[in-house]
């Protein structure tokens, strides 16, 4: 979770300024004010289409936005509630060899009875600025539209895969655990998804550090959650009694067949035993036809655990966007898959990452950026430098769809380079 400080950054003055001209005003919202905080969390719930929140939930979730930076746009024609929400904080992304501060992005909402006056785009850029600011090298945020950020410099950075398994002829082949599954109560199950996420959040690029409150709701124990009595926790036990793996899922009726999908809200798992015990109690469930789960890795090993790897269907989408602020302090932070040499153009409408620079990665894995006047190798946007960046799209995918140019050995050098293995992956929704 973010630092005390970094929930105190003071708004930013040119969308303060912007947003004051059109009547609006724009400032923090103050968790500790029932008044703020409940007008916060019900704009919020209205902005996505949620149900009012009630007192209990309201109550609930003003704890986990206590360790926040809570902004709302207020018109005092329009009522007490902010007609435009946002909120940030500061959290460790993992990185191929390590982790960088990430300034996330949540709970971006306009009124639809204020849209097209800018204040989505004050909103925005405001964030980018707070967070170049407070000297947040990268910005990410995970998004419900997805034609919306790429004005602001996002890229789709983390994509995963929506993973369908027709247990009815899936079959299984993969070798016995050595451990046991065994069913948790919901604060147990919470308790392991936390401590596991974290456990393993490191091993690969893209995630980024989970909240009690998430934990809380993958688990059942959430105020106003409808699926809440449904939940159901198991826990993986390894050889010497360790919990390696975790899972929360639930279970829908298939209408006139008598059997049911089961539906998994999340899987946390600390080793590849752990996750292979956790693919074979889905796999073989009784009186389930069907299992679904987001949000998994791409080069997620289940198809290999099955027999028949037409039963498993996967679908990849975007997730994690990511927006690079600062090309030397982010291009430094991670390491990479060869040494390179290159001289990149970044071109960035607001001027953030905007310049030419020199990456140069020795043989040893030693990484330099610096700002040159060289004549660039490759050119290419503050977008496409953002989706490349966690390893999870290559440069000379980017390339072949007209998004990068410049000289062919230099960009596949640079894509080789850039890219990790195992693939990228984001578990969260934030």
């Amino acid at each position: 979770m973010t630092a005390p400080e970094e929930t105190i950054v003071p708004v930013d003055t040119e969308s303060q300024r912007r947003l004051h001209e059109s009547g609006l005003d724009y400032r923090i919202a103050d968790m500790t004010v029932d008044a703020d905080a409940e007008g916060f969390l019900r704009a919020d719930a209205r902005g996505f289409l949620d149900e009012d929140p009630t007192e209990a939930v309201v109550a609930q979730m003003r704890e986990t936005m206590r360790e926040r930076r809570n902004i709302g746009v207020y018109d005092e024609s329009a009522g007490s509630w902010p007609i435009a929400t946002v909120n940030s904080w500061v959290t460790p992304l993992t990185v191929p060899g390590g982790e960088i501060p990430m300034w996330a992005i949540s709970s971006v909402t306009v009124s639809g009875t204020h849209r097209r006056r800018g204040i989505a785009r004050a909103l925005l850029e405001g964030e980018l600025r707070a967070a170049a600011s407070t000297g947040v090298p990268v910005a990410g945020l995970t998004v419900s539209e997805a034609t919306i950020y790429s004005r602001y410099g996002f890229g789709s950075a983390v994509p995963v895969a929506r993973v369908t398994i027709d247990t009815r002829r899936a079959g299984w082949t993969a070798e016995p655990t050595l451990g046991r599954v065994v069913y948790s109560d919901k604060q147990t199950l919470a308790d392991d998804l936390e401590t596991l996420h974290e456990r393993s959040r490191t091993s690969r690029a893209g995630q980024v550090a989970g909240w009690r409150g998430r934990w809380q709701r993958m688990a059942g124990l959430a105020e106003g959650d409808k699926e809440a009595a449904e939940v159901r926790g198991i826990r993986y036990l390894d050889a010497d009694g360790v919990v390696q793996g975790a899972m929360a899922y639930r279970l829908a009726e298939i209408p006139g067949a008598f059997r049911a999908e089961l539906r998994i809200r999340t899987m946390q798992a600390a080793t590849d035993e752990a996750l292979r015990a956790l693919w074979q109690f889905t796999v073989q469930h009784d009186l389930v036809d069907r299992a679904v789960v987001d949000l998994r890795p791409v080069d997620d090993p289940l198809p290999w655990l099955v027999a028949d790897q037409r039963a498993v269907t996967t679908e990849v989408h975007d997730h994690g966007w990511l927006r690079v602020l600062d090309v030397p302090a982010a291009l430094q932070a991670r390491t990479y898959r060869a040494s390179v040499d290159a001289v990149l153009r970044v071109e960035d409408v607001l001027g953030f990452a905007d310049g030419v620079w020199r990456i140069t990665v020795d043989a040893e894995g030693r990484t330099t950026v610096t700002a040159t006047d060289a004549d660039p190798q490759v050119t290419l946007g503050i977008v496409e430098l953002s989706a490349a960046y966690a390893g999870g799209e290559p440069l000379s995918r980017l390339a072949a769809a007209g998004r990068v140019h410049g000289e062919d050995t230099a960009i596949a050098a640079l894509s080789h380079a850039f890219s990790t293995d195992p693939a990228p992956v984001l578990g969260i929704w934030y």
